[in-house]
């Protein structure tokens, strides 16, 4: 009997050649889907004739109501050890064990810099400028002396926070949990929320989404900020309260805002956020690198194939 395998959202048409899907067996059918489906009718009629379905993180949603209508399902794997989309607890009513993968910390710290260097240096509006014949038309801001708030002092924001510290920025920091002397410990100065957005001229965002850390950063946070400084989202877009940062922007409340991650994505085409000048956007290309793509293909597979041998590897949720 043929074991049918879904891969979802591969946007790009890569995940065919990021990893060997042939090792699954002779008997296994690898299906690539490169569209997005946002209605639940669709994505149900899609993925009913699957066993196993492999997902990255927080594409698409795999709520109760979903694995309820996939009477085939029998394995799901998804990129990283952790997805929020995710109903863990239908799939364990139902028995289907959740597999995830490794994934690497390096790429989305990397790409916080690249946005907040773009935006600060206008980047994007001097390249399209130059392309249309044009010759400096802006007036960047430096780095140097200024003050870097973090908000989120985990793995990602300790890369970030080193990178700061080599513009020779001044690093203050905040999270719920965080103490002075962890925070010291990675280059940072704990200061309190407050403190964090009056204080920073450039406020990056590195926090899990979670049920307590949604809207965490609301409209009285933004409110603080200076009129100079930027905001900068790498993680989750239901971190901020995007109806209160639109309105900021809009104001001109705050200089300006890098975002990578969205409310809804794939973002609408008609969305504000398309529409403002004072930012720059990225489609959630945090993670988005070859030699991460590399490693979480491939640790599907194994994942696939761990788990047709009665030997799973890297569950989240034995099922």
């Amino acid at each position: 009997m043929t074991l049918r395998i879904a891969v979802l959202d591969d946007y790009q048409k890569v995940a065919a050649a990021m990893a060997d899907w042939r090792s699954i067996g002779d008997d296994a059918e690898v299906v690539f889907f490169d569209d997005h489906l946002a209605d639940p009718n669709a994505v149900a009629a899609r993925l009913a004739p699957f066993d196993v379905i492999c997902i990255m993180r927080e594409r698409t949603p795999i709520d109760a109501a979903l694995i309820a209508r996939l009477p085939q399902l029998k394995l799901l794997v998804t990129s990283g050890m952790r997805n929020a989309a995710v109903d863990t607890r239908a799939l364990a009513a139902r028995g289907i064990p959740f597999a995830g993968t490794g994934m690497l910390g390096g790429p989305t710290a990397e790409l916080t810099w690249g946005l907040i260097l773009a935006l600060l240096r206008r980047i994007p509006v001097e390249d399209r400028g130059m392309r249309a014949g044009g010759w400096q038309a802006t007036v960047g801001t430096g780095l140097e002396g200024k003050t870097l708030g973090v908000l989120g002092l985990g793995r990602l924001g300790g890369r970030v926070v080193r990178v700061g510290k080599a513009f020779t920025m001044d690093v203050i920091a905040w999270s719920p949990n965080l103490t002075a002397e962890k925070a010291a410990g990675q280059g940072a100065r704990l200061v309190s929320k407050e403190q964090l957005f009056a204080q920073a001229d450039v406020l990056t965002i590195h926090m899990v989404l979670s049920a307590r850390s949604r809207g965490l950063v609301g409209a009285a946070d933004i409110s603080r900020m200076k009129e100079s400084a930027i905001l900068v989202n790498t993680s989750r877009g239901p971190l901020v309260d995007e109806a209160a940062l639109i309105d900021a922007l809009r104001r001109r409340r705050i200089a300006g805002a890098a975002i990578d991650v969205y409310d809804i994505e794939p973002l609408p085409a008609d969305h504000p956020l398309r529409g403002l000048d004072n930012t720059v956007l990225t489609p959630h290309l945090g993670y988005v690198t070859a030699e991460n793509y590399r490693q979480a293909y491939a640790e599907m597979v194994e994942d696939i194939v761990g788990w047709r041998a009665g030997e799973p590897v890297r569950m989240i949720a034995p099922g």
